[in-house]
């Protein structure tokens, strides 16, 4: 029996580098999960396909196998541009043509929304919290990360905090020194996930 901690996810899509950039991001933000890659419904089906905790599937795959994912559309996303019909359905979509920092930041939004929505919590994998080994930032240095997460550059920073823009510089290289993470992504998984932001203010 798998416990709860090490959580299975199903990326079913027939484009191989959407695949593969999927499930990097996944792999960085849920790094105790196991992600596995299905090119074609029938190899999920081959599979053990009850067993995932998410299906990240492609929109043709949806409305092909709509008799399967129906009944779990709340632990499916479908992967597709920005589609209203499927928005419509209450179906979550996640736009494969947004920037790495804005898919990051929709997958927390859609973690964040079925936890506000009662599912059950071992349906959606928890996010790891900072490692032991991190050291803490202070309070300057967290109102520079929670700014970088909302997308200001330098000079705003600086304009925000009434600071110099070398202070911020300074601040913005302390930070990824001391978490060891230097992606704009990285650094608003690890904000979101140590509560000091939440999702749907970034």
């Amino acid at each position: 029996m798998k416990m709860n901690h090490q959580p299975e996810i199903a990326i079913i899509e027939s484009n191989t580098l959407t695949c593969l950039g999927l499930k990097g991001i996944l792999e960085e933000m849920i790094p105790m999960a196991t992600i596995r890659t299905f090119h074609q419904f029938s190899e999920l089906m081959d599979d053990t396909p009850d067993m995932y905790a998410h299906y990240f599937i492609s929109a043709q795959i949806y409305v092909e196998h709509n008799a399967f994912f129906l009944p779990r559309k709340r632990k499916t996303i479908v992967l597709a541009s920005d589609s209203p019909q499927f928005q419509l359905s209450g179906v979550p979509v996640l736009n494969i043509h947004e920037s790495e920092e804005e898919l990051v930041k929709n997958i927390l939004k859609l973690h964040q929304h079925a936890h506000h929505n009662g599912y059950p919590v071992k349906d959606m994998p928890s996010m790891p919290p900072a490692q032991p080994h991190q050291e803490i930032l202070s309070s300057r240095e967290i109102e520079v990360l929670v700014l970088i997460t909302k997308g200001l550059i330098n000079k705003e920073i600086a304009d925000k905090l009434n600071i110099s823009l070398t202070t911020v510089i300074t601040h913005r290289k302390n930070i990824t020194e001391k978490l060891g993470i230097k992606s704009v992504s990285g650094l608003t998984i690890y904000a979101v996930m140590n509560g000091y932001i939440e999702a749907d203010r970034i």
